[in-house]
């Protein structure tokens, strides 16, 4: 397989790394991403992530039961560093250089991020994983996928769920779902498709970035992905 992209961003959520738990992370969930990651690092390919929290705090969740919002997603952007750095360790025990930058300044547990700094990490080949989501409240790691991915000038952001690509309604609750082999970006926005939030679609629109959509547990499935091959969805703008 060849990949069709020199830089990525890999969205990853939070609750994809919960394997068959009902909270917090699996050992072994994390060291097979680790290894599907390092394949297609060791293919050439430049790799950005974006981890969620959600195995570990959900900040809308909480806030919709009468917690602060600012404060709950605060929360939620800390569970992502943890995941963050989890992910790190993996990455380097099985040799590869990796670091994480933070969206809240935590200068003992990370970097912080900063554009430039950010750039000079993949000159040097190192896999970068963003954490703290965009460093604001009211927007979630979807966006924060988007956002860094446009910064980063990425060509595809892959993002890695529990289906095999986007439906027009929840294959898990109706057999008869529709999936999308191709789908535009305003189509997802105005169906509400549930697979980002308007924010994030919108943004990847505006920079004209692709969104690949595809299942985290299928064998080999990021390296099929950055190939082209396997089940996905591809959201991106439809020729007329």
């Amino acid at each position: 397989m060849k990949p069709k992209y020199k830089r990525i961003l890999l969205k990853l959520s939070g609750e994809g790394l919960m394997g068959d738990k009902s909270f917090g992370m699996s050992a072994e969930v994390i060291k097979s991403l680790a290894r599907q990651i390092k394949d297609v690092y060791e293919a050439g390919v430049e790799v950005c992530l974006v981890v969620g929290g959600g195995n570990i705090f959900r900040g809308a969740k909480e806030a919709s039961q009468g917690m602060n919002r600012t404060v709950a997603d605060q929360v939620g952007m800390m569970a992502t560093v943890m995941n963050a750095l989890y992910l790190q360790n993996a990455l380097e025990e099985i040799g590869t250089e990796v670091r994480v930058l933070s969206g809240l300044n935590i200068p003992d547990v990370c970097e912080h991020y900063v554009y430039r700094r950010a750039l000079r990490h993949l000159e040097k080949k190192r896999i970068i994983i963003f954490a703290a989501g965009t460093g604001n409240p009211f927007f979630t790691t979807d966006t924060a996928a988007a956002l860094r991915a446009s910064e980063m000038q990425c060509e595809v952001i892959l993002k890695a769920t529990q289906v095999d690509g986007v439906y027009d309604a929840d294959p898990k609750k109706n057999p008869q779902a529709k999936k999308f082999e191709v789908v535009d970006y305003d189509e997802v926005i105005n169906r509400q498709l549930k697979v980002m939030d308007t924010a994030a679609v919108a943004l990847a629109r505006e920079n004209n970035i692709p969104v690949v959509v595809f299942a985290q547990n299928a064998p080999d499935a990021l390296m099929k992905a950055v190939c082209g091959e396997g089940s996905f969805t591809i959201i991106k703008r439809e020729v007329q």
